[in-house]
């Protein structure tokens, strides 16, 4: 890695509209940076009131992403380790909550020394402060902050003041880059631009002039659109980038280095003396393996977050999918994910369309909370089981899976969660012991066990295969465990716990025997958090190669 004398900040804002895709945007610039030879690290910044993401409902917001020191953040932080290869920390997410917390905290200790603390621009140089501990955390030549909502918002117009103040100080180290949507509305049939120059003008308002506008839109930006946005935007027009929808995300950076925005970011923050240039090689080779893939496998996630409103939201699975893809590229397979609610299959008619699975290589549970849909994953598992279609169920998806088990192979037909009915006479997963106060304490933020922990493989299992090795490390976020009072009779009834906590008392892993399926497999952990583009988790890969 080169090394950069001053540390150089690029701000990443939306205009228009939210959803554009600042987060790819942000994922795909550190890319082309560390592409060029520099060390780079990213934060999102969230204006919420909210101290992290764990108590947002994930129909509102999607996703909530866990990091290996147990933070709950916004799901561009999962975009950012994928697409960066790196592991975050608590200190690359702030929200407006924390912020605020933080400065609140120091005035009660008199750490403002008795005078007035006033919101600018306190709250901006503890914005500034967090931002630069991130960055010498990383030791970081480039740093990449994304900026939540959009231009115009009152709730992020703190977070545009730290980076202008940031500029203001030290100009040729801090950079704007823009995106945002350019509509193309049906019954006109012509790309607008107005929104945009709106946008790049309340930007203006702050007192920031956008560097580089990525210009988001179904299509490529044509010539007369880029000179428009140019002219009105007071953008060099090289300065405009083409952002066209794509079949892959991981397209991106290859379509901005098409523009040259790695040499265009050089020279606007004056990196250009260190002879960088843009090595995309792995990227392109990724994308040529995930095109030249033609063994399809049809794979059903069945969740239940998949409604808001009358659309659906799949980006609360995203880590999931994106999980599934790697090891998709990885085996060379054409990999078709299907969205399936879990409530379909509650009720006794819902029970005779279990065969409708039947048109699927794999299915996944994934992890959720409540008793809303539990019923009808129960009902999906144990037509997987034993219609011997491989299983892949991520935390709530073992303890449904065990909650199946205990009730049709081993006779607890009232077998259920602690979570589910706490009275219920079989807690064959029951809450955690030490979250049993929190919770009595109605302590729910940021309580549960979080974060990475170790566990250890029992030989001859499908999980020791897969990870080929005994010791291993994944991230967490949940109350409720398997009952150890439950354990000896599961063991005896066939069900094989092949990952345990170093202590033996946590069932990290819950499989059945090769010759009784060809992958059944579950997991406390969300192994998800920790799959990437260029080493795809171990269990996802084993899944696939079963189908």
């Amino acid at each position: 890695m080169k090394k950069q004398k001053n540390r150089k900040y690029i701000f990443v804002v939306g205009g228009v509209m939210s959803g554009v895709g600042k987060g790819i945007t942000s994922s795909a610039i550190g890319t082309i940076m560390k592409a060029r030879g520099f060390s780079v690290t990213a934060l999102k910044i969230d204006p919420y009131i909210n101290i992290d993401a764990g108590t947002m409902s994930p129909t509102e917001h999607g996703e909530v992403f866990v990091l290996g020191d147990g933070d709950e953040c916004d799901q561009d932080m999962g975009n950012y380790e994928r697409f960066l290869d790196i592991d975050l920390s608590r200190i690359n997410y702030m929200t407006t909550g924390r912020v605020y917390q933080e400065i609140i905290r120091r005035e009660r200790n008199l750490q403002y020394e008795g005078r007035n603390v006033e919101v600018v621009p306190d709250v901006p140089r503890e914005v500034i402060r967090r931002i630069k501990k991130a960055a010498d955390k990383a030791d970081a030549d480039v740093v990449v902050i994304e900026i939540g909502g959009t231009i115009g918002e009152y709730q992020n117009i703190i977070f545009l003041e730290a980076g202008r103040m940031m500029k203001v100080e030290n100009p040729e180290d801090v950079m704007f880059v823009m995106v945002s949507y350019l509509p193309i509305p049906s019954k006109v049939g012509e790309m607008k631009t107005k929104p945009t120059q709106y946008a790049a003008r309340t930007l203006n308002g702050v007192g920031i002039q956008a560097d580089v506008i990525i210009a988001r839109s179904e299509v490529p930006l044509d010539s007369k659109r880029k000179d428009k946005i140019a002219t009105f935007c007071n953008i060099h027009r090289d300065h405009v980038i083409s952002a066209p929808d794509v079949d892959s995300i991981y397209e991106v950076p290859i379509n901005f280095e098409n523009d040259k925005l790695g040499k265009i970011i050089s020279n606007q923050l004056n990196l250009n003396h260190l002879e960088s240039k843009t090595d995309l090689k792995d990227w392109r080779n990724l994308l040529n393996k995930k095109r030249r893939a033609v063994d399809k496998k049809n794979i059903a996630i069945v969740g239940k977050y998949f409604e808001s409103g009358d659309f659906v939201l799949s980006d609360v699975y995203i880590s999931i999918i994106e999980a599934i893809k790697f090891s998709g590229f990885k085996l060379g397979k054409d990999v078709k994910i299907h969205y399936v609610s879990s409530e379909k299959f509650e009720s006794k008619d819902g029970k005779k369309r279990l065969s409708e699975l039947s048109k699927y290589d794999g299915v996944v549970i994934p992890g959720g909370f409540g008793a809303r849909g539990i019923e009808g994953k129960i009902n999906v598992v144990e037509y997987l089981r034993l219609n011997k279609i491989p299983y892949l169920g991520l935390c709530y998806g073992m303890q449904v899976a065990v909650i199946e088990y205990a009730r049709n192979v081993l006779g607890l037909k009232k077998a259920t969660s602690a979570e589910i009915d706490p009275k219920a006479e079989d807690l064959v997963i029951d809450i955690m012991p030490e979250q049993k106060e929190k919770m009595d304490k109605k302590e729910y933020g940021n309580t549960m066990r979080l974060g990475s922990y170790p566990a250890k493989l029992e030989k001859g299992t499908l999980a020791r295969k897969a990870y080929k090795t005994e010791d291993i490390s994944e991230r967490h976020r949940h109350r409720y465990e398997v009952n150890p009072e439950y354990v000896e009779r599961l063991v005896k009834a066939g069900l094989v716990f092949s990952g345990k906590s170093p202590d033996g008392r946590l069932m990290e892993i819950a499989e059945l025997p090769k010759e009784d399926h060809p992958f059944f497999l579950g997991t406390q952990f969300h192994p998800e958090f920790q799959a990437r583009p260029f080493s795809p988790h171990p269990l996802f890969t084993e899944f696939i190669k079963s189908m």
